[in-house]
């Protein structure tokens, strides 16, 4: 069976649809969300993004300091895309905001055999998958034992061989 999260509603599933971690592989060189603001555009110009205390960062500090680990791999080519430069500015609002963020070269990603398409993965046991087709960018979640397993595979490789953001920006 597949749940279906709106992009609208994913906010408050991250208050409530898991217990203990939320583990995201970010594998796209760009996302359509940061493209379509204003600062993408201004930081494209060479503009350095502001600090963000959205939404999101709120909820993920108070997420973390319950104990929640959320954490995240993110691929990038060599060398990076707009879209990817983009995150590694941002990067600090989400460290600040008490997620663990990581990095790992596409190329490392392709010898390990890593999925191609982004997911998050909650408590080892429950995984959302973007749906990117069509313009509601929804999250579709699985319990599918043969899926969950292969994306902890996927997020144990992962993990092992990323670079903290300090080490990998360096």
């Amino acid at each position: 069976m597949v749940d279906v999260i709106p992009a609208s509603g994913i906010l408050d599933f991250f208050r409530t649809g898991f217990e203990h971690a939320a583990w995201r592989l970010e594998t796209r060189r760009s996302y359509a969300a940061d493209e379509a603001t204003g600062e993408y555009q201004d930081f494209l110009r060479g503009v350095t993004p502001p600090r963000d205390d959205g939404p999101w960062f709120r909820l993920m500090r108070e997420r973390t300091a319950a104990g929640a680990r959320i954490e995240r791999v993110r691929l990038v080519d060599d060398p990076p895309s707009d879209g990817q430069r983009y995150l590694l500015a941002t990067t600090p609002d989400n460290l600040a905001a008490g997620e663990d963020i990581r990095f790992l070269t596409r190329a490392r990603a392709a010898e390990l055999a890593l999925p191609g398409e982004d997911f998050w993965l909650f408590d080892s046991r429950v995984l959302g998958c973007f749906n990117w087709t069509d313009a509601s960018r929804r999250m579709e979640l699985t319990t599918d034992p043969a899926d969950v397993v292969a994306a902890c595979r996927a997020r144990d490789a992962a993990w092992h061989h990323a670079l903290r953001y300090e080490e990998f920006t360096r």
